[in-house]
C-alpha cells in the first residue's frame, strides 16, 4: 500500500509518496522503542529536560521551512500555520520542564514509624495516532508530555500528513534525541491496529468511529486509553452580546482552516431578539472570508460531502443564507456556508461534517439555547456570547461540553489547560496540561517500614 499526501488547494502537487511499512515493521518500532525506554528514562530528568528544549529549538529555528510545508500538505492558511509551529515550539518547552516536576508525595502512615509514598512511573511505549489538522501541534501535545515523563513514543499520523511527521522526527533526531526514542511510521488502518495492539499506552485524535474501535482494542488489552473524537460544537448569542463581534468571532469558529477544527462551531443559537440582528451580522461576517482564512478542504470526497448535505438540507426545507457554493478553481474549495431551517433530524445538526458550514437555531430563552446545545451525542467546545455574568456563570454550570469559552470563538486551544470534551466526544483522561502527565505515567503506592527494633 502506497500512502500518498496531495496538496488541497493544487491537488497535482504530490506531496508525498511512500510505502506503508505493514504491521511486522511496526511491531519491530515498538520492540526498538521498548528497548530505548529504559535508557531514555534512567538518563533522568535533566537529559530529558535538555531534550525537548533542544527540540524546540530546532522547530524555531526552522519555522519558515514548517509552515511552508504545513500550508503545501494540509492546505492550512499561512497566518494559522505560522501560529501552528509557534504553539509547537511553546508545547515542547513546556513540557521540557516538567521532568522536573514532582512526581509523587509523601504521607504519614496510620500509626507507627515508616513512610508511604506515592510515586508516579512511565508506561514503557506509548503508541500515538494523530490526525492531518494540525499536523506538528497534536503529534506534539501527545509526544512531549510522553517522552517528558520517561515513556518512548511511536506514532502513526494521518496520511495527509505524513510529511510533516516525518519532518518533525528527523529535527527531533538532528537535535540529539536517542535512536527509538521518537519514531515515526507511516501508514493506514493495518498499521495503527498493529500500534495500538502492541503499545504500552494508546493516544489517539480522529474520527469518532476509528476511535471507539481503538478504545476497545486497547481495553481489551488493559491498556491505558485516551481518545478525541467527534465534536458538534454550539455557539450562544444573547440578546446583549456584542453582535458585531459576535459574528466576528463565529464567522472565525465557523469558517477558519475551512471548520476543519474539532473545536469549530457548526450549531449558532440566537436567543429572542438577537436573532435578525446576529443572522445579518453573520452573513455579512462570513462573506468577508477569504482563502486566507479560509483555505481549501483536506480531499475532494470531504468537498462533496459537505455539498451533498448542503444540497439534502435544502432539499428538506433549508434556507441558504450566504455561500454553499464550490468555487470555480483548482484545489477542493467550498465556501462559508449559512443555513437556516434546517430539520431537526437533518445530518448537519447530529453530526460533526468537518467544513465551513454551520446552521442557525432560534432559541425563545436561555434554558431552550442550552437545552439545543445539549442536545448532542458528543461536545467538545461551546461559545456563549453575552455581557452578563450571570449568564456566563449559569451557561458554564449547565452546559454538556469539556471547554466553554465566552465572549471567544469556541476554536481556542490553551495548552496548557486540560483538553477534552463531553459525553461521545472523549474517552478517558485528558489532554495537555498536567492532565497528560498523569495520563502517561501510572501511580504506585510504596510502604517503608524500619527493618528492626529501635
Amino acid at each position: 500500500m502506497t500512502i500518498t499526501s496531495l496538496n488541497p488547494a493544487d491537488p497535482a502537487d504530490l506531496v508525498l509518496a511512500v510505502e506503508a511499512p505493514g504491521a511486522q515493521a511496526v511491531r519491530a518500532a515498538v520492540g526498538r522503542a521498548r528497548t530505548a525506554q529504559a535508557g531514555w528514562h534512567a538518563a533522568g530528568a535533566a537529559a530529558r529536560s535538555a531534550a525537548l528544549t533542544r527540540i524546540a529549538e530546532a522547530v524555531e529555528a526552522h519555522a519558515d521551512e514548517l509552515t511552508a510545508l504545513i500550508v503545501r500538505e494540509v492546505g492550512k492558511p499561512l497566518a494559522e500555520a505560522r501560529g501552528e509551529v509557534a504553539r509547537t515550539a511553546a508545547i515542547w518547552r513546556y513540557y521540557a520542564q516538567a521532568p522536573f516536576e514532582p512526581s509523587g508525595a509523601v504521607h504519614e502512615p496510620a500509626a507507627g514509624p515508616g513512610l508511604l509514598l506515592t510515586r508516579r512511573r512511565p508506561y514503557g511505549v506509548a503508541g500515538l495516532i494523530t490526525p492531518w489538522n494540525f499536523p506538528l501541534a497534536i503529534p506534539t501535545w501527545k509526544a512531549a508530555p510522553a517522552l517528558a515523563v520517561g515513556n518512548t513514543a511511536v506514532l502513526k499520523p494521518a496520511p495527509e500528513a505524513t510529511a510533516c511527521a516525518l519532518r518533525l522526527a528527523e529535527l527531533a533526531a538532528a537535535a540529539g534525541l536517542p535512536e527509538g526514542v521518537l519514531t515515526v511510521l507511516p501508514g493506514g488502518a493495518e498499521e495503527g491496529e498493529a500500534l495500538v495492539d502492541a503499545a504500552d499506552v494508546v493516544s489517539f485524535t480522529g474520527s469518532t468511529g476509528v476511535g471507539r474501535a481503538v478504545v476497545h482494542a486497547a481495553t481489551g488489552r488493559g491498556v491505558p486509553v485516551q481518545a478525541e473524537l467527534g465534536g458538534l460544537n454550539a455557539a450562544l448569542v444573547l440578546p446583549d452580546a456584542d453582535i458585531e463581534q459576535a459574528a466576528a468571532n463565529l464567522a472565525a469558529a465557523i469558517a477558519g482552516y475551512a471548520g476543519q477544527k474539532c473545536t469549530a462551531t457548526s450549531r449558532v443559537i440566537a436567543v429572542g431578539e438577537a436573532y435578525e440582528p446576529l443572522r445579518a451580522a453573520l452573513v455579512k461576517a462570513l462573506g468577508l472570508v477569504d482563502d486566507t482564512a479560509c483555505g481549501p478542504v483536506i480531499s475532494a470526497a470531504a468537498r462533496d460531502r459537505l455539498t451533498g448535505a448542503v444540497a439534502s438540507a435544502r432539499a428538506e426545507g433549508a434556507t441558504v443564507l450566504t455561500g454553499g457554493a464550490v468555487p470555480e478553481r483548482a484545489g477542493w474549495y467550498v465556501e462559508p456556508t449559512l443555513l437556516a431551517d434546517v430539520p431537526a433530524e437533518h445530518p448537519l445538526r447530529r453530526e460533526e461534517f468537518f467544513g465551513p458550514i454551520a446552521v442557525l437555531l432560534p432559541a425563545a430563552d436561555l434554558d431552550e439555547a442550552i437545552a439545543l446545545a445539549n442536545d448532542t451525542p458528543h461536545s467538545l467546545a461551546t461559545s456563549v456570547h453575552s455581557r452578563s455574568l450571570d449568564t456566563a456563570l449559569a451557561a458554564a454550570d449547565r452546559l454538556d461540553a469539556g471547554m466553554i469559552r465566552v465572549n471567544a470563538p469556541s476554536s481556542g486551544v490553551d495548552f496548557h489547560l486540560p483538553f477534552g470534551g463531553a459525553k461521545g466526544a472523549s474517552h478517558g483522561d485528558r489532554e495537555q496540561g498536567r492532565a497528560a502527565l498523569d495520563f502517561y505515567t501510572a501511580s504506585r503506592t510504596v510502604t517503608l517500614l524500619p527493618a528492626g527494633g529501635a
